[in-house]
């Protein structure tokens, strides 16, 4: 009896031990474990530092080795034995095709700058002959009974479209200094540079281009009075102000005859087009009952409307004078092709303006009316 009491007594005193070092190893792993959560808190805090940092050269795009070769080798420094072997490559004298990347990145901006571009009907084309046919006219169609006879439909009507293109071009110069300093984001510099100077040329053609080497505008085409089933196809239709100078008494029914002229499919998606000086005047409108026509934004980054219509200011359009469009109004992705070549190119031309270094981009874009059913015009006239 004796034997097996002293046996108990050490088994017991056996498992206190085996409790204590248990104790001891879980509180050793929590200790690691407190250690590995500093050590991860440490490196957070280290990548939080290098993101507040400013970005260095091509650290805003996805950077592979076209685009290295591309920034480093030939724009950088002019080595143009790096592109020969890119498939983008073009020949020397023209330029090189920037990669899809920087590409990318130009067209971006040229959407946030051109404001008839961010609205209208924008495709790429590998051909300066772009080509595009649109009906004019449905095929005929019929009720018949379940065992009736089916005669043949009359053929639609088709009318094709050639966009005239034009060759953009923009010339931003650089010092050799600032392409050697490894810290300049030349990539987001050049983009930003050429579609500045892009928007800017071709958001005036878009408007009032002539069709010679440019896009033709939507106020160079042919206007008139006439409804959509009478006028004639690429003719777009206006309304007068009834104000040989400007507007009339009653400058809101013009406005609201304006939006129901166009066929109201196509209101979806329509928008007001004018610049800031008309746009001034039409923000002062009321109705007979005092309300403002202006309807402001409600929410950050939502566009102010007219008559429940987004509002675009377009600096181009003309200003309230006689015989002048200051207004138009339609859905611009059906009224207005805008046709471009798929990618720019750049030649690097360090020898024209020393000691500056020149980048001679350029673009084909072609534009003009697709479909005139689309687009109504304000015109001040009597």
């Amino acid at each position: 009896m004796d034997n097996v009491t002293i046996e108990t007594k050490a088994d017991a005193l056996s498992g206190s031990f085996d409790i204590v070092g248990r104790q001891e190893a879980q509180d050793a792993a929590l200790a690691a474990l407190r250690g590995e959560v500093e050590e991860v808190k440490g490196r957070l805090e280290k990548v939080s530092r290098a993101a507040a940092r400013p970005m260095l050269a091509g650290a805003g795009i996805v950077s592979g080795p076209e685009v290295k070769g591309f920034v480093d080798g030939y724009l950088r420094s002019g080595r143009e034995t790096e592109l020969k072997s890119l498939s983008s490559a073009v020949g020397a004298d023209g330029g090189f095709a920037v990669p899809q990347e920087i590409d990318a990145m130009i067209a971006r901006r040229m959407v946030e700058i051109s404001p008839i571009r961010a609205v209208a009907n924008v495709v790429k084309t590998g051909t300066s002959g772009f080509r595009r046919l649109i009906s004019t006219g449905g095929t005929a169609s019929g009720w018949v009974s379940e065992t009736g006879a089916r005669p043949e439909t009359a053929s639609p009507k088709l009318a094709e479209i050639v966009p005239p293109m034009g060759e953009l071009y923009a010339n931003p110069s650089a010092t050799q200094a600032m392409l050697d300093d490894a810290a300049f984001d030349l990539e987001g510099w050049l983009a930003n540079e050429i579609a500045s100077e892009f928007a800017r040329a071709e958001g005036a053609a878009f408007i009032n281009g002539t069709g010679a080497n440019q896009p033709k505008g939507f106020l160079a085409a042919t206007t008139s009075v006439a409804g959509d089933d009478a006028r004639a196809f690429g003719s777009l239709q206006f309304i007068g102000s009834g104000n040989a100078a400007g507007f009339d008494a009653a400058p809101e029914a013009k406005l609201i005859d304006l939006v129901c002229q166009l066929k109201a499919p196509l209101r979806q998606g329509a928008v007001w087009v004018m610049n800031s000086t008309t746009l001034a005047t039409v923000r002062k409108l009321k109705t007979a009952d005092g309300a403002f026509l202006w309807q402001p934004g409600m929410v950050e980054g939502q566009p102010d409307r007219l008559l429940g219509y987004a509002v675009i200011e377009a600096e181009d359009m003309p200003n309230v004078a006689a015989n002048q469009f200051p207004i138009a109004f339609g859905n611009f992705k059906a009224g207005y092709l805008i046709a471009e070549r798929r990618q720019t190119s750049i030649l690097r031309d360090p020898y024209t303006n020393k000691p500056y270094v020149q980048f001679y981009a350029t673009r084909r874009v072609g534009g003009q009316v697709m479909d005139s059913d689309a687009i109504k015009l304000l015109k001040i006239a009597a």
